[in-house]
């Protein structure tokens, strides 16, 4: 008879290419884990993987078994959480999706304090800037900075969240500060590249008359990160765009010099994304967007 112990193992040899993966990934040895997929096979008198040279690939039993236990499993693991709810307690794993660069710097550290607060809780935290939203259903809570992605999902703001355009004080000693936004044409622009927006239209309006003018900048420097571009500009190579939560502290401080502050670029506000609404969610989730709120609602890069 087999147990959780021996579906979860076999769970893991199904989701790696090889033996020696699934190995690195349980932080045994090789022969250890051929020897217990020969045990498991021998339980249930089945042979679950076919062995390459250097792969390996589920037979069409393996294949039954793996999706079996993937719904075994998670059915164990609701049950978990369900029991730890009669308690009003956090359990189970709590999976979180942030941005790159905001993840990084406010919601990791923020993870690890709830986590040591909740012992029965583990927290996997994916940081990309460019996600997969087909996989939107297997987070308990997205963070997504500006543009919605999918209006299915339940919002939650967390902050709200501007966009300035800035530059160093050494830049504009050397090019001058731009009075209006066809201006900026003639000055080194930044751009960042992500969530494949279009990054080189840039739109502002006007704070007292309300209007509207859109900039097609071409840019002569242009990255992924958010960290590269900032630095570029505080290095006086030319004008970004960037979020309120990341660049606040450079203006604040001098490095950055706010531009053309009679005009608003769009928001892009701060924001928890969730694919349950409040009366079905897990104790876990809704105790971490509770400190979500506290803590980024505060702003902390104004601190």
């Amino acid at each position: 008879m087999i147990n959780s112990d021996d579906l979860r193992f076999f769970r893991t040899v199904a989701s790696n290419t090889s033996l020696a993966a699934t190995a690195r990934a349980l932080n045994v040895t090789p022969p250890s884990i051929t020897q217990r997929l020969q045990i498991l096979e021998n339980k249930l008198k089945l042979k679950l993987v076919d062995r390459h040279k250097r792969s390996i690939s589920l037979t069409e039993e393996g294949v039954f078994l793996a999706e079996r236990a993937a719904l075994i499993l998670a059915e164990m693991d609701d049950m978990h959480e369900a029991i730890y709810s009669q308690r009003n307690e956090v359990a189970g794993c709590l999976k979180v999706l942030a941005p790159l660069g905001f993840g990084r710097k406010y919601i990791a550290p923020l993870i690890t304090e709830f986590q040591q607060q909740h012992q029965n809780l583990s927290v996997e935290l994916q940081l990309s800037d460019n996600p997969d939203w087909s996989e939107k259903n297997s987070w308990d809570i997205i963070i997504n900075i500006g543009e919605l992605r999918d209006s299915t999902l339940k919002l939650s703001t967390l902050a709200t969240n501007k966009r300035f355009l800035c530059a160093s004080p050494q830049y504009i000693d050397k090019y001058g500060m731009p009075e209006n936004p066809a201006q900026l044409r003639q000055h080194h622009c930044i751009a960042l590249k992500e969530n494949n927006e279009d990054v080189t239209m840039w739109k502002m309006q006007h704070r007292n008359t309300g209007s509207t003018e859109s900039i097609r900048i071409i840019p002569q420097l242009s990255c992924n990160d958010g960290n590269v571009i900032k630095q570029w500009a505080m290095d006086g190579y030319g004008i970004i765009s960037r979020s309120e939560w990341d660049v606040a502290k450079e203006i604040n401080q001098g490095h950055l010099v706010r531009l053309l502050s009679d005009y608003e670029l769009p928001q892009a506000d701060i924001v928890a994304l969730l694919n349950t609404d409040q009366r079905a969610r897990a104790e876990r989730t809704a105790r971490f967007l509770t400190r979500l709120k506290e803590v980024i609602g505060a702003k902390p890069w104004y601190e």
